[in-house]
């Protein structure tokens, strides 16, 4: 293994919080899913924003279900990632609703290119960004595929994580192409960082 070689610690650190999240109580993940959803409606990033960015969570990740419903029945565009198969790329469409998606790549509900407008301005975008665990820096552990590494290091607007309080660590090892986010905002708390 090179020096420095950083990939087993955070191998380690994925399967943690994936146990974590896992055996996270469901009436529990319910509070703190609307916790966190109620702060993130009541930023004034996602108050201004005219377009937000949002995955689609799976079932061990803070969920964004809640949040794109309100985000549509405000009027803001909202659009989601879909996997480009054959690259580590992804592109973003617009939904007008969760019927918009089904499942796509690693079993992710995913828009339908066929039936979706393509996103291709970013301007006045809000970006909530999916991590496994945060930095107090906010520095993210992803799920090694490096899609939203990518996607990231090309984006302007602004960029928040979402996570569970007991998902954020004093530091994470990162890579010096990572881009922080701007603000966390937890089920506990909200933190600025150092971006």
């Amino acid at each position: 293994m090179p020096v420095g070689d950083i990939r087993p610690i955070k191998a380690a650190l994925r399967e943690h919080y994936k146990t974590l999240r896992r055996e996270m109580p469901p009436k529990l993940k319910a509070q703190r899913d609307r916790r966190i959803a109620d702060r993130v409606t009541a930023l004034w990033q996602y108050q201004r924003c005219g377009q937000l960015l949002t995955y689609v969570s799976t079932p061990i990740e803070v969920d964004t279900l809640e949040i794109i419903r309100r985000a549509l029945a405000a009027g803001k565009r909202v659009a989601v990632p879909r996997c480009i198969p054959g690259t580590r790329d992804m592109e973003f469409f617009y939904i007008s609703g969760l019927e918009d998606l089904s499942p796509g790549s690693f079993g992710v509900l995913e828009p339908d290119p066929e039936n979706c407008e393509k996103m291709a301005d970013f301007s006045n975008g809000l970006c909530l960004v999916p991590a496994l665990c945060y930095d107090w820096k906010g520095y993210r552990l992803g799920y090694g595929k490096g899609y939203y590494d990518r996607f990231l290091a090309g984006f302007g607007g602004h960029m928040i994580g979402i996570c569970y309080s007991d998902c954020i660590r004093r530091t994470l090892p990162h890579g010096r192409f990572d881009r922080p986010v701007e603000l966390l905002v937890t089920d506990r708390y909200l933190r600025r960082t150092a971006r």
